[in-house]
């Protein structure tokens, strides 16, 4: 029996597997069971962001393995409360909550807000706003914020008390607030899930003041966009916002589950001992992996992001088959003639692994993906929009 099989007869079916056998990896290249070499443009969805077995990366994981793997949250250990005091430095945030995931950093987050608001407001202020086309988690609760109803079809009744207003339009969120008891907004800076769609500069300062004005907190989700993903350290930062409460995963990890929910200064005492726990979270050898990634995202690090974001998006938009790039950063989405589940698929046939949103073939390589990889992905891609 292969692995295809054994997967499809052992492994729960929640997953349209694409027909290749991750088997090695090294930077953003990758091989699979008969030596076939990709280029990697999709890095595990937003986690590999150094590649496959980036060295440094595992240099600070094998430390913290031969010193101890696990020890509950009982006890205090280095790596978690360094990875906290360096978001917290670098973000402007004021404490941490650690999980395994983002859809546990966005339940946080929520628990976060509502027990704010109710503490400051009355417990009637639970509703939480968040955009159409949004994707925060699949737990019942953040499935709930999800604004998505494809992906509410099967699991009513979701948690109640989440409204949704349209994205890049204020009045939508100005009047949800004006007629719900609301606690906060939850913003996602790129609408990854939900087709690539970025907020616009207008639409997240006005939100901003708006909120502030009537006592409603902004949570905002990094979960895909964050850790230099879109040219910044954290998308909110190139809105020049200070959100109340930020989340992030995926790339914090560099590969290893770890969640993050950074709390600003309202709510940074918001938790006492007993209120919420995860025995995985602040994992000391995540939390060692995640602090060399967060200390090699530098000023100049994330330059070169944007400088390749730029020169991907010049490349695509000169691109036959093209009607349209979406994104910022390494989070792009690219309209095709073709139906983008087609074109993914005949990339893989030629050497190159890209993603879907919606309609769109996504783009989220290694930040530190070489202009060598990228001009050999984008023509596998052209190749096969040309036909």
């Amino acid at each position: 029996m292969d692995i295809f099989e054994t997967d499809k007869k052992y492994v729960a079916g929640t997953y349209a597997r694409f027909p290749v056998e991750i088997v090695r990896g090294k930077g953003s290249l990758c091989y699979d069971g008969a030596g076939k070499e990709y280029v990697d443009m999709g890095a595990g969805i937003a986690v590999n962001i150094f590649g496959f077995c980036d060295e440094e990366w595992i240099a600070a994981v094998e430390k913290q393995l031969h010193a101890f793997q696990h020890t509950s949250n009982l006890y205090y250990q280095a790596p978690c409360a360094r990875l906290a005091e360096e978001l917290c430095k670098r973000t402007g945030m004021k404490k941490v909550f650690f999980s395994n995931s983002g859809a546990e950093a966005n339940e946080c987050a929520i628990k976060a807000a509502r027990l704010y608001a109710a503490e400051n407001k009355g417990e009637e202020y639970y509703n939480v706003i968040t955009l159409k086309g949004s994707f925060h988690g699949r737990t019942l609760t953040t499935l709930a914020a999800t604004g998505q109803e494809v992906f509410h079809k099967y699991f009513q009744p979701l948690t109640p008390g989440f409204l949704y207003a349209q994205p890049n339009n204020a009045e939508s969120v100005k009047k949800l607030i004006d007629g719900h008891k609301v606690a906060a907004v939850m913003l996602e800076p790129v609408l990854g899930e939900g087709g690539v769609i970025p907020l616009e500069q207008s639409f997240v300062k006005e939100v901003f003041e708006y909120a502030s004005e009537n006592g409603v907190l902004i949570i905002v989700d990094e979960v895909q966009t964050g850790n230099g993903r879109t040219g910044a350290l954290y998308g909110y930062m190139n809105f020049g916002v200070l959100p109340d409460i930020v989340t992030t995963a995926k790339g914090l990890g560099g590969g290893l589950p770890i969640g993050a929910t950074m709390l600003g200064e309202k709510v940074k005492n918001v938790f006492s001992a007993g209120m919420h726990g995860s025995t995985f979270g602040g994992n000391p050898v995540a939390a060692a992996g995640a602090l060399s990634v967060i200390n090699r995202l530098n000023d100049k690090f994330l330059s070169e992001v944007r400088e390749k974001s730029a020169y991907i998006k010049t490349r695509l938009d000169n691109m036959k088959g093209v009607k349209g790039v979406t994104g910022t950063g390494l989070i792009l989405g690219v309209e095709t003639d073709m139906p983008a589940g087609d074109a993914v698929l005949k990339c893989i046939e030629g050497g190159a692994l890209f993603l879907t949103a919606k309609n769109k073939i996504r783009l989220l390589p290694a930040l530190n993906i070489s202009y060598e990889l990228i001009d050999r992905a984008l023509s596998v891609l052209e190749k096969v929009l040309e036909g």
